[in-house]
């Protein structure tokens, strides 16, 4: 629909690709195994997200190694995941194929003109997000809200003109600008090359106090789960 309408995307250049599994959760096992964190290897990294019964598991590498590393096989796979975090090696059996592996081919990218008459793109629609960080879907929603406290009352008029569309963008453009900005960065972080265990580029000092000052570690968080600019459901809706 964006390429009918003439409404082209800027790309912006990712350097990894994801690849998204499951591994089981035993019962006792809580949020602690599981971190947003990555945990790095040599031109490497995985990230393992908490959910009710299962993990999450993304493993990331540079872009365009899907077939390598499916040629490899799956034996080999496997020990790419438990080099990264052997506390898994006792559930790698799940991953019994590249069937249980889904490859996600990461783009960011952000039109520079969000609507046209009759049309408003929002969320993925307006700006591809990458993984890093997990914010999608916060600025998927908050763009939603937006879109609904600006448009509620021009759709009840049945007169939506294109100054209405614009606002929305107005208003969403600047955070979405700040994530994709952090993002790039953190990107560059991540691959810029590994080692030591650790991602190239991040001071020691940083790595430190990410892990063990709760004070700073709850920033990036706050940052994650609400974004630059948090959206409020409007008053109509909330009756």
């Amino acid at each position: 629909m964006r390429r009918l309408a003439g409404l082209i995307p800027r790309e912006y250049s990712v350097p990894f690709d994801v690849w998204w599994f499951r591994l089981p959760r035993h019962a006792d096992e809580l949020g602690g195994i599981a971190s947003i964190v990555p945990s790095f290897g040599p031109d490497e990294a995985m990230v393992a997200l908490f959910r009710q019964d299962y993990f999450q598991i993304g493993y990331l590498t540079h872009k365009g190694q899907d077939a390598r590393l499916r040629a490899e096989g799956v034996e080999r796979f496997r020990e790419r995941v438990r080099r990264l975090r052997p506390d898994f090696a006792d559930r790698l059996g799940a991953i019994e194929s590249f069937d249980d592996v889904q490859m996600l081919d990461v783009r960011l990218n952000r039109l520079r003109r969000w609507y046209r008459a009759g049309l408003l793109c929002i969320g993925d629609a307006a700006h591809a997000m990458s993984p890093a960080g997990g914010v999608g879907i916060n600025l998927a929603i908050q763009d939603a809200v937006a879109a609904a406290s600006l448009l509620a009352a021009p759709l009840r008029r049945g007169q939506v003109r294109r100054r209405d569309l614009a606002s929305v963008q107005r208003r969403r453009q600047p955070p979405t600008l700040l994530v994709q900005a952090a993002q790039r960065r953190l990107h560059k972080i991540l691959f810029s090359g590994t080692s030591a265990g650790r991602p190239a580029g991040v001071p020691r000092l940083l790595v430190f106090a990410a892990r063990h000052l709760p004070r700073l570690r709850a920033l990036p968080a706050r940052m994650i789960a609400f974004g630059p600019l948090p959206e409020h459901a409007p008053p109509f809706a909330r009756r």
